[in-house]
């Protein structure tokens, strides 16, 4: 037995159920002299969170074989089609509830999927209940909490960034926005649910966004150095010590057409990214994750969980934007799309410590697209209770995911929220994946419903360039 209750076993084969690895019989097949790799018997999981990465999630998870039970608190009506939901009275964030609630069920793995609970300190409670948690304590989530914090940690680590001016008056934001001058970048220092940044080259926009943030208690916002070049997003997979990136995505904030109307928690993804240097992955993993991860164990708040990076890829090289402490929405869709590798044996090996011991990652060669449907007015508002229609059909490769989404009374799927689906889609190249999206997408009625039409399609016209 080991930590919380897993047992191992050691064996030359890499089965299905074995962490990282494929049977014998598979394209990623084992020799009779590979290393002995570490097993986990079967495993049950509770996922907390209720939207479409947590759909994702709670999918992929299902799909591996070494897990035998999945549990989403409090899920929605599309992860009650695959798994069993639980409620949280108390919401996301109650701390004793989800500990609580993961003790009383006998899970031996917790996955943490929204920020807000990770920065309240869920998954310390959790692991002081001696269940294995995915997802960081509280300390090491000011990673994401605090955006000032986060620039500190890459202060120390050497990570590339942007020029930045930490402002806690209003007189401090009018020196930082002349100093660094147009396009404006101003951040929430807080959580802000991917809506806390605004970039324009409007200075009184600029300010007045400020001025909004500041008002808040303790508020505190960074302004920031325009980056240029093409966003990459990246999540790396992390038991405090070593460090996994899974495939890179691109994500699309704005809520229009041509990167235009205002930011967004997302509203489409692709990857892989066939634009991008073939050194990136590595690269970023090197001069950002690493040194990042190395900075928290240093400081006594080893990062346990997904580090993510989201950068761009600019003239002087990549340069970080933001740090999050948990996967991104949309771009979990189109990753997990595409990952081969069991992710129950993933996560769970990196909550117990044992990340070193995995083999390679294996990823499917396709295409993976995913547009968000959402609803009438969103991000500035959105309209619920509206009734869902084509969610029984399904495209050719392609599938549909609940984000905000509810029962309601006679039965039928309504929305709940701002981002109401993901429809995501795979193909031989990017292409076709779009296509599959789309195709879905149109079948799917939401009245008022938004969505960008134009997702990857920049990429797939081949017009995407790096600098040097």
């Amino acid at each position: 037995a080991w930590g919380g209750g897993a047992l191992w076993a050691v064996s030359l084969c890499v089965g299905p159920r074995w962490v990282g690895g494929d049977c014998g019989r598979g394209p990623h097949g084992c020799g009779p002299w590979q290393r002995p790799r570490i097993r986990l018997r079967p495993v049950k999981v509770l996922v907390i969170g209720s939207g479409a990465r947590e759909n994702a999630i709670v999918r992929a998870l299902t799909l591996d074989s070494s897990v035998d039970a999945v549990i989403a608190a409090p899920g929605n009506p599309g992860i009650d089609a695959i798994a069993l939901c639980r409620d949280l009275p108390h919401g996301v964030t109650d701390v004793e509830g989800v500990a609580a609630l993961a003790a009383a069920l006998g899970v031996d793995l917790v996955v943490i999927g929204p920020e807000a609970p990770l920065v309240a300190g869920v998954a310390d409670a959790v692991r002081k209940r001696g269940i294995a948690c995915f997802g960081p304590s509280a300390q090491a989530a000011r990673l994401e909490g605090s955006k000032a914090f986060a620039k500190e940690v890459m202060a120390e680590a050497g990570v590339p960034t942007a020029l930045a001016h930490v402002c806690t008056t209003v007189d401090e934001v009018v020196g930082a926005l002349d100093a660094l001058g147009a396009p404006y970048v101003v951040k929430d220092d807080g959580l802000a649910a991917g809506k806390g940044v605004v970039v324009t080259d409007n200075r009184a926009q600029a300010l007045a966004h400020a001025v909004q943030c500041l008002a808040k208690p303790d508020g505190r916002i960074v302004v920031e150095e325009f980056l240029d070049g093409p966003e990459v997003s990246l999540f790396c997979i992390t038991d405090g010590t070593t460090v996994v990136p899974l495939a890179p995505a691109q994500d699309f904030k704005r809520a229009e057409d041509g990167d235009e109307g205002p930011n967004t928690g997302g509203m489409g993804a692709y990857s892989p990214l066939d634009w991008a240097p073939a050194s990136l992955v590595q690269d970023i993993v090197d001069r950002v994750a690493q040194p990042t991860v190395d900075e928290m164990r240093r400081r006594g708040t080893p990062f346990v969980g997904v580090l993510y990076v989201g950068l761009a890829l600019t003239s002087r090289g990549p340069r970080v934007i933001e740090f999050n402490a948990r996967f991104g929405d949309p771009e979990t869709q189109v990753v997990l799309a595409r990952l081969v590798t069991p992710l129950g044996g993933l996560l769970h090996s990196a909550a117990i410590g044992k990340l070193d011991e995995i083999a390679p990652l294996h990823w499917r060669p396709e295409h993976a697209v995913a547009v968000v449907i959402a609803s009438k007015g969103y991000p500035q508002s959105s309209r619920s209770g509206d009734v869902v229609e084509g969610l029984s059909e399904v495209g050719d490769n392609a599938y549909v995911l609940h984000a905000a989404t509810a029962l309601g009374k006679d039965g039928a799927i309504v929305s709940a929220g701002g981002r109401v689906l993901s429809v995501v889609a795979t193909g031989s190249d990017l292409a076709q994946a779009r296509d599959r999206a789309y195709d879905l997408v149109d079948r799917i009625r939401l009245k008022g419903s938004q969505h960008r039409t134009d997702i990857a399609l920049a990429a797939q016209r081949g017009e995407i360039s790096v600098h040097g």
